[in-house]
């Protein structure tokens, strides 16, 4: 980790300014140190533009996050000629797979940009709401950072805090017990929940160009609050669940539901076009744009050379076959191209000015959703009492807006239990979030892993619920352990 802390966790911050929309185009700042260079409020949201572009990276939200949470799962797979790839997929993996450890390495960086912006920000004299909501933006970076690993990984270390020299303590940490790792995740997005602007701010993209902290982009108070409820549920699943975590999800999902911010928007379609995106639905999303703005590779990746991709990444054919009712055709249309008889592709990510072949999409990466919110709703509710007939409301209301007849809508005739119930719901989030960044944590958190990865042909052993620590960390950090199996 050596190597990497150099890097990430250095006390020089090359501040990593590319732009994804006008709000984040800057005049770039670079090898600047936070001692003299956090003076005004310019330079804290200069600052935060370069945490945030870090999730443009082709190693973090821009291609990552799709091989680490849905390649090792029963929706899809990867084309031929990439090993790290097919290992993911087929759940061989070792510790020297690129693709961990860029994943590993990508969430470090953005942490370590937050870190430098939570420790320095209070110092200078600005606008003490758009100070905070600074600081509240910082901290949700940070806990989405450790989110993707703790998720990952289990136990990591946390560093909360610039290193500031090659002494320091820190320098070669010690992995943090997973459990506490949660705490400071949850403290995080409470902190974000209680500083960030509201979804009114922000969502207009009415700000001025002095204060790009109030366009869309930027984490709201909702987004913090959805956040939270998938943090609450996924802890829920572990061995050191907190017995308030169904409740305290459920109170989130309300929130953010009560506030009356947020709604399904009538076509499924339109939640991935680039012409209507950050829409009423979308809560946060990785903000993408054509050049000379950052692009999104997802589309090249995703579609078959016949339409101009490379087919990188192919849905598995239990899934493009029989995974949509025949009612469910608003999603499954969408969501599935079908090139031969063997061959079915994620369709889901298209532009209409995107060039054949190229890097470059508008499309943003949706973190999260409403939809996923009324879903967690249902999840949460189904696990404090499962004899609630108002579980059903959330699930229903996706269902609904992909039309699906009412009367296939779920009831206690034909979701007699409670694990019927997450049977079901299991099988919606994948009509619903296919391809979007969830399955391998859903199938964890609901207790179907096994069970999925079986039907596609492949064995889970008990250390694939946990990836392990890269090999280049564990060589250069002595305090480093790896994971049981590895």
């Amino acid at each position: 980790m050596k190597k990497n802390i150099a890097i990430i966790l250095s006390s020089a911050a090359i501040l990593l300014l590319v732009s994804c929309k006008k709000y984040l185009q800057e005049t770039p700042y670079s090898f600047l140190s936070p001692i003299n260079y956090y003076q005004t409020g310019t330079d804290a949201q200069t600052a935060l533009i370069g945490a945030f572009s870090i999730m443009q990276a082709q190693n973090y939200y821009s291609r990552a996050v799709y091989e680490i949470s849905e390649l090792p799962s029963d929706l899809m797979y990867p084309s031929s000629g990439n090993q790290a790839r097919a290992d993911l997929s087929g759940l061989s993996y070792q510790p020297t797979n690129s693709e961990i450890t860029v994943w590993w390495q990508n969430c470090y960086q953005m942490i370590k940009n937050a870190n430098d912006l939570i420790a320095n920000v209070p110092k200078i004299d600005m606008d003490t709401a758009f100070r905070n909501n600074i600081l509240g933006n910082a901290r949700f970076l940070r806990a989405i950072g450790y989110f993707d690993l703790v998720r990952t990984f289990g136990d990591v270390p946390l560093i909360t805090r610039p290193i500031t020299n090659p002494s320091d303590s820190l320098l070669f940490p010690h992995r943090t017990p997973a459990q506490l790792v949660y705490q400071q995740i949850i403290a995080d997005f409470q902190f974000a929940e209680a500083n960030c602007f509201s979804e009114t701010v922000i969502g207009a993209n009415g700000g001025s160009a002095r204060q790009p902290a109030t366009f869309k982009g930027m984490a709201s108070t909702g987004a913090a609050s959805s956040m939270l409820a998938r943090v609450y549920l996924q802890r829920n699943s572990t061995s050191f669940a907190d017995p308030a975590d169904n409740q305290n999800a459920l109170n989130e999902c309300n929130k953010v539901i009560n506030s009356g911010t947020y709604k399904l928007i009538p076509i499924y379609s339109n939640l991935f076009n680039p012409d209507t995106k950050n829409s009423v639905e979308h809560i946060f999303s990785v903000q993408f744009g054509l050049p000379p703005n950052t692009g999104n590779i997802v589309v090249r990746m995703m579609l078959p050379s016949a339409l101009g991709g490379s087919g990188s990444f192919l849905a598995q054919t239990t899934f493009a076959t029989t995974g949509y009712s025949s009612a469910d055709t608003m999603r499954i249309n969408w969501n599935i191209f079908k090139s031969s008889s063997t061959k079915y592709y994620f369709y889901k990510y298209r532009d209409n000015q995107w060039v054949a072949n190229s890097n470059n999409s508008r499309d943003n990466w949706n973190i999260i959703r409403y939809a996923d919110v009324l879903l967690m709703q249902s999840e949460a509710m189904n696990n404090i009492d499962p004899t609630n007939p108002a579980k059903f409301a959330g699930l229903d209301s996706v269902r609904s807006r992909a039309r699906i007849p009412s009367a296939k809508f779920l009831n206690f005739t034909n979701t007699v239990t409670q694990a019927n119930f997450v049977d079901s719901l299991v099988a919606d989030r994948a009509r619903e979030l296919c391809a979007e960044g969830h399955r391998r944590w859903d199938l964890i958190r609901l207790g179907r892993y096994a069970q999925a990865m079986a039907k596609v042909g492949v064995t889970l052993d008990n250390n694939h619920l946990l990836m392990p620590i890269p090999y280049t960390e564990i060589q250069s950090n002595p305090n480093l352990t790896q994971n049981p199996g590895w």
